[in-house]
């Protein structure tokens, strides 16, 4: 059975705009992407990270002709803004958010909508396409973010029916993409979040807030727990909900959650013990295993 194309307005989604002459240096200095070299043809995902390693803030690169955006959750830009601000000392770079980007996704996107809207259908995933004014960007196979002003946004998704509540981020855990709002931040280390298995990080490139931590545990491993996929009962489940074995002892929490229609779906980090063991979350919602498009490490 196949499902219809829909795009969801992504209120709870922002960019934060870099610019000056030093804006590309900044970014490849503080974030755990290599970004250096980046192109208008690329959007990876990038963290930036405590010195202790914790991940502050995910957020998907573009770079673009007259400044870089950072595409985030809103709960937190500000707080993002302000901190990297502490950083730029005498470069010549400027933060914000961009309030004149607004953001879209396409869930379903399938290749006759392609088609028809004039996107090329061989676009990769963390890959970005300018299209009518609009910056697209292929989040997954058949997920995709769209950045632009709202009326070239209207004009690209008119033909689309409204996807309904948590849509989005329901496409994003089954991507395995967590959003680290101000609740989640300075909690779990790149590793735990499974950004090395997104391409969030570089291990090739100098050094960066909290590199040292993250290298070690890349090469000498020592992460007891990662994100793992799971179904739900019930509503979706709150941030920081725990997760229980069948003994009543926490393993792990609950880190993103959007209902599916039938019930909801959760990312959660677990410790590798407990992620074959029967499992549920502390307000009695029993959890079943989902897969991952990548199979999560047992460091």
């Amino acid at each position: 059975m196949t499902t219809a194309p829909q795009y969801s307005i992504l209120t709870d989604v922002v960019c934060v705009e870099v610019r000056g002459r030093d804006a590309g240096a900044f970014l490849h200095g503080q974030l755990s992407q290599a970004l250096a070299d980046l192109d208008a043809t690329q959007a990876p995902l990038a963290a930036w990270h405590d010195a202790k390693g914790r991940v502050r803030a995910l957020v998907r690169v573009l770079r673009l002709p007259d400044r870089w955006l950072l595409v985030g959750p809103r709960d937190g830009s500000e707080l993002l803004v302000n901190k990297l601000r502490m950083f730029v000392l005498r470069a010549e770079v400027t933060l914000s958010v961009a309030n004149d980007v607004a953001i879209a996704a396409v869930i379903d996107a399938d290749d006759a909508w392609l088609t028809a809207a004039g996107i090329p259908r061989d676009t990769e995933p963390n890959r970005a396409v300018e299209h009518r004014g609009v910056h697209l960007v292929r989040v997954g196979p058949s997920y995709w973010q769209a950045l632009g002003d709202p009326a070239a946004l209207a004009q690209l998704t008119g033909s689309l029916k409204a996807a309904p509540p948590g849509a989005a981020a329901l496409a994003e855990i089954r991507l395995g993409i967590p959003s680290i709002t101000t609740a989640l931040a300075e909690r779990f280390i790149a590793q735990m979040l499974n950004l090395d298995e997104l391409g969030a990080v570089s291990f090739d490139k100098g050094c960066y807030p909290g590199q040292e931590i993250i290298a070690r545990v890349h090469n000498l491993g020592g992460v007891k727990r990662r994100v793992r996929r799971y179904g739900a009962e019930g509503a979706a489940a709150e941030l920081k909900t725990a997760i229980v074995a069948a003994d009543g002892a926490a393993v792990g929490e609950v880190v993103r959650s959007a209902p599916n229609g039938v019930g909801s779906e959760v990312l959660a980090v677990v410790d590798h013990a407990a992620a074959g063991a029967a499992l549920a979350t502390s307000t009695g919602a029993q959890l079943r295993a989902l897969p991952l498009p990548f199979d999560v490490p047992r460091d």
